[in-house]
């Protein structure tokens, strides 16, 4: 059970001021509906949900401040890619904690290569928290795990709380996306 060392701060939109961000990617980090959905219609269908990895770890420090966790809780991670047509346009990771996955939420802890938002979305109990955003530098630890070499990577994370219960979802916009339309 290691954690990842993401390294990164995470701002809220209104500190965002003054900060160079286009008005394409803007759009997609503080949009409020789903993400699956909009992906969908942008794809004319051709959407996928890759699962890269899924197992229960101790999620990073800046996860464990998100979900208000005790330091050492593990958690259910879960890292896939979304594609648009064969081209990988977002990498999400999501954060589970345990405590979470009892009850009717149980079921989002089985979802494989299903998308998470259509369900989220779908859920009647989902309330979502203020988007977060970052900028990936080339030089962290999650921006080589994705393999965007040399480019900045934009992405936000927003804790969703299903049936009252937290999870942690971020997402990380990788530049194909603003060339596959």
């Amino acid at each position: 059970m290691s954690s990842l060392k993401i390294n990164q701060h995470w701002y809220q939109q209104r500190q965002l001021f003054g900060c160079s961000i286009s008005a394409e990617v803007r759009s997609w980090l503080f949009d409020s509906s789903s993400l699956t959905a909009r992906l969908i219609r942008m794809c004319s269908g051709e959407f996928r949900v890759e699962l890269l990895s899924q197992g229960v770890e101790r999620p990073a420090l800046d996860e464990i401040k998100a979900l208000n966790l005790t330091y050492g809780n593990s958690a259910l991670v879960r890292e896939v890619h979304l594609y648009c047509k064969n081209t990988p346009v977002v990498y999400a990771r999501t954060v589970i904690p345990l405590s979470t996955l009892t009850g009717a939420q149980r079921s989002y802890g089985n979802l494989g290569n299903r998308p998470l938002g259509a369900m989220l979305f779908a859920d009647k109990t989902m309330k979502r928290d203020e988007v977060m955003v970052s900028r990936l530098c080339p030089e962290s630890t999650l921006h080589a795990k994705i393999d965007v070499t040399g480019k900045d990577v934009w992405g936000r994370r927003s804790v969703f709380h299903v049936g009252g219960k937290p999870l942690l979802v971020s997402e990380y916009y990788l530049p194909a996306l603003f060339g596959s339309k």
